[in-house]
Order: C-alpha cells, then sequence, then structure tokens
C-alpha cells in the first residue's frame, strides 16, 4: 500500500506544481476550502496558473491570495462578487474569466472525473454561455456541448480521512468538493481529522482512489464570509 499521508501541505505539493498548470480547488466561498493547501501553491510562486473554482473566495483569503500574488491567468468559475480584486483584474483585462454556470461546472468536473470527455445541456442555450459551442437538439430542445474538466492537480478539504485516502465531508463544505476530487490527475487532500481505522464504506463521500495524496490540516480555522446577526432585544422579542 502506497503511504499517502505527508507531513504537511508544502511537503504534499513538492514535485506536482508547476508553471501553467490547470488547478481544480473544491469549495464555496470560505466553505470547505483547502486553505493550508492553497497557501503552499502561493508559496511555490508558480505562475500563470488556470484556477477552475465555483468561486475565487475574497480579498486576501482563501484563492484571494493567489490572485494577490499574480499567479493567476484565467479562471473559470460561476461567481465572482465577493471578490474585489478578482472583479478588478476581469474588469481591467489581466485575467481571463470563463463564466460557466453552477450546475455545469458541477458536471463538467464529475465527467472529467467519470472519463466522460463531453455531454450536452441545455443551460446556457442563446446566451454567451453557448458562443463557440456546438449546438444539437433532442426531442425538440436545443442543447449546447460542455466539455469535461480534468485537471492537473486537485485540491480538497475533507472533515475525517484515513490512511488509504477515503474522504467524509462535514455538512455544506461537500459542496465542490467531491466533484473536484475526482476531477484531478493528482489530488491531494488536507484533512481536519485523521481516523484510527479505516471509514466506514458506507460512510465515504470521495473513495481514496481519487485521492493520491493528504496531510492532516495545520492551521484549522474556519472563516466566516459574511456574518449577519440580529440584536439581542429583538431576538429575544421573536423568542416571547
Amino acid at each position: 500500500m502506497a503511504i499517502k499521508q505527508y507531513d504537511g501541505a508544502r511537503s504534499a505539493l513538492e514535485g506536482l506544481v508547476h508553471d501553467g498548470m490547470i488547478v481544480a480547488v473544491g469549495g464555496f466561498g470560505l466553505s470547505g476550502i483547502p486553505l493550508n493547501l492553497i497557501r503552499a501553491l502561493r508559496d511555490t510562486g508558480a505562475k500563470d496558473l488556470t484556477i477552475v473554482s465555483n468561486n475565487m473566495g475574497v480579498d486576501g483569503k482563501g484563492l484571494g491570495l493567489l490572485l494577490e500574488n499574480q499567479q493567476v491567468s484565467r479562471v473559470l468559475a460561476s461567481y465572482v462578487g465577493e471578490n474585489q480584486l478578482f472583479a478588478k483584474q476581469y474588469l481591467d483585462g489581466t485575467l481571463d474569466v470563463e463564466f460557466v454556470p453552477q450546475g455545469t461546472l458541477a458536471e463538467r468536473l464529475r465527467a472529467g472525473g467519470a472519463g466522460i470527455p463531453a455531454f450536452y445541456t441545455p443551460t446556457g442555450v442563446g446566451t454567451p454561455v453557448a458562443e463557440g459551442k456546438p449546438e444539437a437538439e433532442f426531442d425538440g430542445k436545443r442543447v449546447i456541448l460542455e466539455r469535461g474538466i480534468v485537471a492537473d492537480l486537485a485540491l480538497v478539504r475533507a472533515h475525517t480521512g484515513d490512511a488509504e485516502g477515503n474522504l467524509r465531508y462535514r455538512f455544506t463544505a461537500q459542496n465542490f468538493n467531491p466533484l473536484v476530487a475526482m476531477s484531478g490527475r493528482v489530488t491531494v487532500a488536507e484533512v481536519e481529522n485523521l481516523a484510527t481505522d479505516y471509514l466506514d464504506p458506507q460512510s465515504i463521500h470521495t473513495p481514496g482512489v481519487f485521492v493520491q495524496r493528504f496531510v492532516v490540516a495545520e492551521d484549522q480555522t474556519k472563516d466566516i464570509e459574511q456574518r449577519t446577526t440580529r440584536p439581542r432585544a429583538a431576538a429575544q422579542t421573536e423568542r416571547a
């Protein structure tokens, strides 16, 4: 059995990162992002990266660190709204952005991991999303052809893992992580907890066959993207 556990995030990325590569990253905003691996990727200094992720986090956190370090030349994402630097670089023309409908992005990642080169979908027909893409018709419905995504490197975060790299996610951190894990030619995971035994097969979200390396997360901070609270008096009145 190959030893998949590495001592730290930097060690786990050693020999895997190079300029111009495609990197798929799990998470949604700041929920479920592999923050230690993102920092380690930043520290490699690799340039001209294509990042595939639902969004680029927020300024100064998560994937925003790669934008600040000018390491990203292209992004495939569904949303740009929470990162001002992302929006600025896109509007300035210094960052190439391919907007992908969220469900299409999820399916493109899943398809890449499943060995499916392309699929048809009605999503985006008649919009700029469809420009330059082959179109067909099935049962009277127009559809466009979308390519599966296969990343050179996939980075994910899981709540629990075992020695074989089997992963389990917690609550909304499941978001894009299982799909990203499938899509990578090489997948590296950071786990919050390392099980002392193998995970119950019925509770595994990502089988270890998709994971080549993993680390126990050194920094287990979970930042909150937006915190919305009610004044205490209002909350007490509502309960009454």
